[in-house]
């Protein structure tokens, strides 16, 4: 599941260097006015701001899900090792109480 989430996560960026980029030398290379073309560039640099502010906060909210099913995983499997362990403490005690009433038999 990490390996996925990095996966997103290096697409995500990819993907927004990539617009980023594409949108301010689109920009650069229009006929515009200095003013007009530093306008556009810091609405661009705003809107991809926003843009990796939303994929993060998602990329975190599955990560934080990744999390709780890890974490629910491993509870589930130590209870099923306590138990497991319990189940054998009980019938080593059963065997070990056997054991004496065999002895005794011998005699």
């Amino acid at each position: 599941m990490a390996d996925r989430d990095s996966g997103i996560v290096d697409i995500t960026i990819s993907f927004l260097l990539g617009t980023a980029t594409g949108f301010i030398l689109g920009i650069l290379f229009a006929p515009a006015s200095g003013e007009e073309t530093r306008k556009k560039i810091q609405e661009s640099a705003a809107k991809t701001g926003d843009k990796a502010k939303e994929s993060y906060e998602k990329i975190a909210k599955e990560a934080e899900k990744g999390i709780k099913v890890v974490k629910e995983k491993t509870h589930e499997g130590i209870d099923s090792i306590k138990d497991f362990v319990e189940k054998k403490k009980q019938e080593i005690s059963r065997k070990a109480a056997e054991i004496p009433a065999v002895e005794e038999k011998k005699e």
